[in-house]
């Protein structure tokens, strides 16, 4: 895939924000509710995965009612190894994602284990890893926003 997406991957992508279907075949309910092809789903879905267009393609699965949990948490990256940095986080499995803010503590993530108890471990493991104090924000009250980006 080059350049940016076109008018069919637009209303693939703002349709899938709306949900996913639980069915046998997903794709092809997908791909019946915008008058596509199952395998057209499938392969826009990967391509735009692999262009970068979407950063993932997945479930988002509450955490605590699976009996693990989350914590939003900082560190405090030297600008010259962010990068480094960053690539390490994306490596570790209890990290979900990371991202660049403008402020002391310029990367944050969220840790996301199995259980309350691993919340700590895979912090110390981030600590061990980058040698960096890891700062945690432990969630105190759930929102939901519904956020939807129109592609």
């Amino acid at each position: 895939m080059t350049g940016a997406p076109d008018a069919v991957d637009r209303r693939l992508i703002n349709a899938l924000q709306g949900g996913f279907p639980v069915v046998p075949r997903p794709f092809a309910a997908v791909a019946e509710a915008l008058g596509l092809d199952e395998d057209d789903v499938i392969g826009r879905i990967a391509r735009l995965v692999e262009a970068g267009i979407l950063s993932r393609f997945g479930p988002m699965l509450d955490a605590e009612r699976l009996g693990g949990a989350v914590c939003l948490c900082a560190l405090a990256v030297p600008p010259e190894r962010f990068d480094v940095v960053a690539a390490m986080l994306a490596d570790m499995p209890a990290v979900a994602h990371n991202y660049e803010r403008r402020h002391a503590l310029n990367m944050w993530f969220v840790l996301a284990t199995e259980t309350p108890q691993g919340i700590e471990a895979a912090a110390r493991a981030v600590e061990a890893a980058t040698g960096l104090a890891v700062a945690r924000f432990p969630k105190e009250r759930e929102y939901f926003i519904g956020m939807r980006v129109e592609a």
